[in-house]
């Protein structure tokens, strides 16, 4: 028989980075005392009305453009209706029918076989980017056998990024999120911690052989990591390439990633397949978006959204400065997606080059093999790294000049992370680290050694 094809689609819910909520003036704010930030909109009393928050337009739109989407002037809002204890009103406000940006498209690079130096670059489609407000959470507590809920997160505003199913493995639905989430941070429309809960993955999984029409797909929710991801995107296709070989079949179920097992387990079944009775929200008109063409003359610029005001703004996107790092300092590529993968590294890379005279190339070994092992192994973020760029210069000098041999640098590097403020020239004086230049001093030296040894010389020449 011939072999499966795996299919892999995302939808991503980032949490927009705002002050408020996407419908309230409630505060938005990560471990605040349950209960503290809700408004009576969030809370759904009767009468209440929602009021749309400006900022989050905008950071859809921005997100939008960095995803070569078509952003739609005219975008709508619906109901969808479900019944759970933290969603008080009974519905959610989202995009259903014609959201806020359509069409785009996201490129991110992998390794081929875990070989850095072998990366290839794929585009996964983006079908869309809709606004929607967030649940509460609801708290299960099974020793009194009651539920909690906290309506903190109920409001706040969440793009969803939905992708066409264009992926094959859990490797590239990781690093498709991945870049995504640096797109996302680059931008500052969303903050992006997973830990946070501020990027939540679901994915869709299924499998056939080539030629025949997609399998049943199942739904793996609320995946909170990268590497948690992949994981479950991975188990779930072996899982289902084993129910179909060994003559089972598939439902078309919503399942949840056990991190501590390793393995997908179901949540509910999707058969009988939930209808949200989605309607035009009653309580808000369309959002209507403007360019530069279609901006009315007399329209104060602080009630409108200027598509191209903000096109204009976008920052440098990481694939630009990837290949700007690529360009200046004439380091590998794929050097430059580690400097960027890690939140700070790439300015810090810059900084020591500055400060040095040691070449860009040889600056990032020191970078990517000594420096990133000692965070990774204190699992500490470049920010709090106790080895200051300049520290870490000066010590490089040091070793430009010959001054200290390539293992006594390791040595101050050991020393310096230590983080007792020492300078690296006082850590090489104190631990009597200098190359010796002088060659008169050196013959001296030897001398002594010879004069101290006599027998093992004597030894060593009639042997």
């Amino acid at each position: 028989l011939a072999p499966w094809v795996p299919v892999v689609g995302l939808e991503i819910h980032a949490q927009i980075s705002s002050n408020s909520k996407l419908f309230s003036g409630s505060q938005v704010q990560f471990a605040a005392p349950p209960n503290s930030l809700v408004s009576f909109f969030d809370a759904s009393l009767p009468g209440t009305l929602p009021v749309l928050n400006r900022r989050c337009v905008e950071a859809a739109v921005m997100t939008g453009l960095a995803l070569n989407c078509s952003i739609n002037k005219k975008s709508l809002f619906d109901r969808k209706h479900y019944f759970y204890a933290d969603l008080p009103a009974g519905y959610q406000i989202t995009q259903q029918r014609v959201p806020i940006a359509v069409n785009g498209s996201l490129s991110y690079s992998l390794c081929i076989d875990n070989k850095m130096s072998q990366m290839v670059t794929k585009t996964v489609r983006i079908k869309q980017i809709q606004l929607e407000q967030d649940s509460g959470k609801s708290l299960h507590d099974d020793t009194r056998s009651q539920t909690l809920v906290d309506l903190n997160r109920a409001g706040v505003g969440l793009m969803e990024v939905v992708m066409e199913p264009d992926m094959c493995c859990g490797e590239e639905a990781a690093a498709a999120v991945r870049e995504l989430q640096l797109i996302l941070q680059t931008l500052g429309s969303s903050q992006a911690v997973m830990a946070e809960g501020q990027l939540r993955v679901d994915a869709n999984v299924s499998v056939h052989h080539p030629g025949e029409p997609y399998g049943v797909r199942t739904e793996v929710k609320n995946i909170n990591s990268m590497r948690f991801l992949a994981k479950a995107v991975d188990y779930e296709i072996q899982r289902q390439i084993e129910e179909l070989e060994s003559g089972g079949t598939i439902l078309n179920e919503t399942r949840a990633f056990d991190s501590k097992l390793g393995c997908t387990v179901p949540m509910r079944d999707k058969e009988g397949k939930q209808d949200y009775r989605f309607m035009p929200e009653p309580n808000l008109p369309p959002l209507i978006l403007y360019d530069a063409k279609s901006l009315p003359a007399n329209m104060n610029h602080q009630q409108v959204v200027n598509i191209d005001w903000i096109h204009e703004r976008l920052p440098d996107l990481p694939r630009v400065k990837r290949a700007r790092l690529v360009e200046r300092y004439g380091i590998l590529p794929e050097h430059s997606f580690t400097l960027l993968n890690e939140d700070g590294l790439s300015e810090f890379f810059e900084n020591v080059v500055k400060q040095t005279q040691m070449k860009p190339k040889k600056v990032i070994g020191w970078i990517l093999q000594d420096m990133l092992s000692y965070l990774k192994q204190h699992s500490l973020p470049v920010k709090e790294s106790p080895v200051s760029s300049s520290r870490l210069a000066d010590l490089l000098n040091l070793l430009e000049k010959k001054e200290i041999s390539s293992s006594a640098a390791k040595q101050v590097l050991a020393e310096l992370w230590k983080g007792e403020g020492k300078t690296p020239l006082e850590i090489v004086k104190e631990k009597k680290l200098e190359l010796i230049q002088d060659q008169k001093e050196l013959e001296q030296i030897c001398q002594a050694v010879i004069d101290g040894q006599e027998n093992e010389v004597i030894m060593m020449v009639l042997g």
